[in-house]
Formats: C-alpha cells, sequence, structure tokens
C-alpha cells in the first residue's frame, strides 16, 4: 500500500494523496484500507519511513573504507534516492516533528543508528557522533531543498536574466544575486553536494583532531 501511495504522490503530489485516490489506485474501497492505515498522517509517516529505509548508508564494499568515503557516497545516495522522489522531500523535514524520537517507525530510524555507527568507529565519542550526524543530516537536507528550489523559468531565452527571470528583481535591491547569473544558470547539483560535502567531512575531521577531542566517558547516546 505505500509502495502505490509513493507513486500517487511521485505523479501527483502530497496533496492528491487521500485514502479515496488511494483506493483508486489499488482498486480498493478506501475504508478497507483504515485497516492498514488509521489516517492520511499514518500514511505520510509511513511514506517517510518508506523512503528512509530505502537510504544505503553503507554497502559491503564500503567495510573497508575510509569513513570520509563512507559518507561521501551516502550522501550522493541520498541526493539521487530524494531526486527521484522530490514531492516527498517536505515530509523528511516536517514529519519527525510530529513524533517523539523513540516512537517513531523503526525504518525512519535505521540511518540515524548506521550513522552514529560510522562516526563512532571514525572516533567520535557518543555525544560528538550524535553533534556530527545532525551537521551532516542538516547539511544533506539543506542541500537538497537548495537543488530542488533551483528553477529555469524560460530554458529557450538566451539572455542569463530572463532564463531564470532574475530580470524581475529590482538591481538597486539586489545587486549581488543579479550579477550571479551565469553561476545560478551553471547549477550542478552533483557537483555542488560534492564540494559542500568536503566542506562538512574537513570540518568534522578537524573537530576528530582537535587537541580539545577527547572520547565520551558516557556509555550511550
Amino acid at each position: 500500500m505505500l509502495q502505490a501511495a509513493l507513486e500517487l504522490v511521485d505523479v501527483e503530489g502530497l496533496e492528491a494523496l487521500s485514502m479515496r485516490r488511494l483506493g483508486h489506485k489499488l482498486d480498493r474501497d478506501p475504508m478497507a484500507l483504515y485497516r492498514y492505515a488509521a489516517n492520511r498522517d499514518a500514511l505520510l509517516d509511513g511514506l517517510t519511513e518508506l523512503l528512509l529505509d530505502q537510504w544505503v548508508i553503507s554497502e559491503a564494499e564500503d567495510t573497508d573504507a575510509a569513513w570520509q568515503d563512507q559518507l561521501r557516497r551516502a550522501a550522493h545516495r541520498f541526493r539521487s534516492l530524494v531526486l527521484e522522489h522530490p514531492h516527498v522531500v517536505p515530509l523528511l523535514v516536517t514529519r519527525p516533528l510530529s513524533t517523539p524520537l523513540g516512537l517513531r517507525p523503526l525504518g525512519a530510524l535505521r540511518p540515524l543508528e548506521q550513522l552514529l555507527a560510522v562516526f563512532t568507529r571514525a572516533g567520535f565519542g557518543p555525544s560528538g557522533a550524535l553533534h556530527a550526524y545532525r551537521a551532516y543530516y542538516g547539511f544533506l537536507l539543506g542541500h537538497v531543498i537548495n537543488e530542488l528550489e533551483e528553477f529555469v523559468v524560460n530554458p529557450d531565452e538566451d539572455d542569463t536574466g530572463l532564463r531564470l527571470g532574475l530580470h524581475r528583481l529590482p538591481e538597486q535591491d539586489f545587486p549581488y544575486l543579479r550579477r550571479l547569473g551565469s553561476q545560478l544558470l551553471d547549477y550542478d547539483g552533483e557537483v555542488e553536494l560534492d564540494q559542500g560535502i568536503t566542506i562538512v567531512l574537513s570540518g568534522l575531521q578537524s573537530q576528530l583532531e582537535s587537541p580539545a577531542h577527547a572520547p565520551d566517558k558516557t556509555s550511550g547516546f
């Protein structure tokens, strides 16, 4: 059922998701679906879990790789997965806010557990691993949201400003944005992600190597 819900959202957006529409897609009585999901909110939570549970943090070939390489590959897998299902991105930001951590679906927590394991093996203590995860995942969410915001108004227009719609912005109020037209037009999400994750990983590495860094003495997260 959740896979059918995801397919519906991929085509028509989150607003189209309802028990009635999902029942029609499955050729089932919508009332019968309530045996599997209590309401629309349960469907939204299920979509969040379904997507996050598909995010591969480490593959077999990553076992002996440096932690930075594992996280770089995982970042690109996250981007690819999310770009396949862009309408679900808002759920990754909003749905966890409605549910306490320990009550979230297990599939939605699996990436967190696996990322904590990667950071712990890298040498971070429990709280340090948690901070590193937050920085890493926060960057990934910010990147994909930013990438999905990149939009060319008229791809057939020759003038850069017109293609991006920058001509609508008052030049006196937005001089820096207006002069970035060519760079904005050349935006490459994959390259941008790789550059950004390099900055994040370098910062985390410096934290790990800092004289002030010391393993936590606590036994849990």
